[in-house]
């Protein structure tokens, strides 16, 4: 049941069916491609409960339902294997899913907080500070218009 504290959101939130619908969906995107599939083949062997956790998390994300109980980073920090360019890959074939299976303004809103959390979690994966002192720091190597790439601030190879 959505939290009724936002009457504002109602109309472009998400049923628990439509969430479950753009997971499986792009998972199955996920696993079929070329980049994104080995990385995540090589951590997950049971898909059923991987997919169930991403709907409580999506729920608890767009819907604020709470259902996901869990911590997105401590789970990324594991992968040794991901780079930052990955997050890009991951980020279109999310777009390109939910753009596919969504209204535009609920697609809208997925894609938007797709690109926060891969914000964060890039963050806190990849960013490391320059000692004090050094010209280089997050956002120095994007574009000050704003089109830099999360990959150019934080120094993808």
């Amino acid at each position: 049941m959505p939290n009724s504290r936002f009457p504002e959101f109602a109309q472009t939130m998400p049923s628990e069916d439509l969430i479950r619908a753009l997971v499986h969906g792009f998972y199955a995107k996920v696993r079929a491609d070329d980049a994104l599939g080995p990385i995540f083949n090589r951590v997950i062997s049971d898909w059923g409960p991987h997919l169930e956790k991403m709907c409580a998390f999506w729920s608890s994300v767009m819907r604020m339902s709470g259902r996901y109980h869990g911590n997105p980073m401590a789970a990324h920090l594991r992968l040794k294997t991901v780079k930052p360019e990955d997050f890009e890959r991951w980020l279109s074939l999310f777009s390109e899913t939910a753009r596919e299976l969504c209204p535009e303004d609920i697609a809208d809103a997925f894609v938007d907080r797709a690109h926060n959390i891969a914000h964060s979690l890039q963050l806190g994966m990849f960013y490391r500070p320059q000692p004090r002192g050094s010209a280089t720091r997050i956002g120095a190597n994007a574009a000050n218009d704003g089109t830099g790439s999360l990959s150019d601030e934080i120094g993808a190879k």
